[in-house]
């Protein structure tokens, strides 16, 4: 039987930080995809869909925030999750009125994000 294998794009400007979080997620399972920025986030989404998108709050030049709103218009069924070292409350999140459906704090602990990227596809 095949596994499905949920595809995620992991937008940071830290592209260390990001190999390694593609490559750990990929030896759990998922399919992956990296962005260094929010322009090459957008060209990659032009040419594919993924079920979700982790997306660092602060990058240079488009604030994460700006991108999920951008993911969201243009790929509704993709699902945002906003990562950043700053911590996000709850509410903040729901204030900020992006579309995201969850956040991650770096650094990141491997199992805890794919258990974590599992439930938010589950929930569809």
């Amino acid at each position: 039987m095949v596994r499905h294998r949920p595809s995620v794009l992991i937008v940071d400007d830290e592209p260390h930080l990001s190999r390694a979080l593609a490559m750990g997620l990929r030896m759990e399972g998922f399919e992956t995809e990296t962005a260094a920025s929010a322009k090459a986030a957008l060209q990659i989404l032009a040419r594919r869909t993924f079920e979700l998108a982790m997306v660092d709050l602060m990058m240079p030049e488009t604030h994460g925030l700006e991108l999920a709103r951008s993911i969201r218009l243009l790929h509704p069924t993709c699902r945002v999750v906003l990562t950043s070292a700053y911590h996000l409350t709850e509410r903040q999140l729901m204030n900020a009125d992006c579309g995201a459906v969850g956040f991650v704090p770096k650094p990141y602990d491997l199992d805890e994000v794919a258990r974590f990227l599992r439930a938010k596809v589950e929930a569809g």
